[in-house]
């Protein structure tokens, strides 16, 4: 099991912040790493990297402006992702936690800095959406 864990500050307000982060729908238009989303129902949803590969994601908790969690899965991992967002004044902190497991054996040295190089780019790429 990889655990990885960023935090980041936004100059922007929590709502703001949340609506982007929350809005899969609109993915494509601002995360760098991803073709589409899909979304199956109120509970699920599927993202696609521009190679085409999905992974799908199970809403498993929402309190909204606080908390997101959903398990996930693909052909090559299972786990799980928790998103805590907390205003600090006119600023938003966001705390992204991914608990992962591979499913090749041959994976599990890699998955941690594999995790860690996507969680930089999506606060990256929210830092340029909220631009």
């Amino acid at each position: 099991m990889a655990v990885s864990n960023i935090k980041a500050i936004f100059e922007n307000d929590i709502h703001k912040v949340w609506d982007i982060v929350f809005a899969v729908d609109k993915y494509s238009s601002w995360r760098s790493d991803l073709s589409k989303t899909e979304i199956i129902n109120e509970k699920q949803f599927i993202e696609y990297t521009k190679d085409g590969y999905a992974t799908t994601f199970s809403i498993t908790a929402v309190e909204p402006y606080r908390r997101w969690e959903f398990d996930m899965e693909n052909s090559n991992m299972a786990g799980h992702w928790i998103g805590v967002f907390m205003a600090k004044g006119n600023k938003t902190q966001v705390d992204f936690t991914e608990n992962v497991m591979p499913k090749k054996w041959f994976m599990k040295p890699f998955v941690k800095s594999y995790l860690r190089k996507q969680q930089k780019q999506f606060v990256l790429d929210l830092k340029k959406a909220l631009e």
